[in-house]
């Protein structure tokens, strides 16, 4: 993987350092395509590993030039799937109080030991929950939204992970989780974050 790095302001260089490609090389056409695309998710991939760099993350929250990629994994077991609530105290607080179908977060570069974007989002998974029991792990497709804040500088790769069991649990104290028949998932779709609403669709 070819790896840039981005200039980056010396009052921010604390921050983390987080993935991002530029949006004009994700993207052929402008405005994007909304919602989630699943027939280019390897082509994705391809260009994702090309044209990583990292940049400080309070730098990247808010310079729409770039997308932050975010392995996004739905976890699912026995017809039900895995629903977490950020609370008012999450540090994503444009997000405080939202329900989310997605495992996952900004991809550090710390993380990355090699290139395969499953051993990515299964480090996520790792180090968001807690889970006893194997995974089957499939790919659903790439998530673009630019019609929030939030999704104008995100990037997901959804990934859908098939457990043998459901003790899962979240590490993460900003947040709760239970697991969820679809019906449910759908009652909840008014207070989910976006992606998750859209996830939905295609669920």
């Amino acid at each position: 993987m070819s790896m840039k790095q981005t200039q980056q302001p010396t009052h921010q260089h604390h921050s983390e350092e987080i993935l991002v490609v530029r949006r004009k090389v994700l993207f052929q056409d402008i405005p994007a395509w909304q919602g989630l695309q699943t027939n280019s998710f390897n082509d994705f991939v391809t260009n994702i590993e090309k044209n990583a760099a990292f940049m400080p993350r309070a730098h990247a929250e808010t310079n729409p030039q770039y997308k932050q990629i975010i392995p996004y994994i739905i976890f699912t077991y026995n017809n039900k799937y895995f629903v977490m609530q950020r609370k008012s105290t999450a540090s994503e607080q444009r997000l405080a109080n939202k329900y989310s179908l997605g495992i996952g977060g900004h991809i550090r570069q710390e993380d990355i030991t090699n290139n395969n974007i499953f051993d990515w989002a299964q480090r996520e998974f790792e180090e968001e929950v807690s889970y006893t029991g194997s995974l089957k792990i499939s790919q659903l497709g790439v998530l673009n939204d630019d019609t929030t804040e939030v999704g104008k500088v995100h990037l997901g790769m959804v990934l859908l992970a098939q457990g043998n069991n459901d003790n899962i649990t979240i590490k993460d104290e900003h947040k709760s989780g239970t697991m969820l028949t679809l019906d449910e998932c759908i009652a909840l779709a008014p207070h989910m974050e976006m992606w998750s609403q859209l996830i939905l669709k295609e669920l």
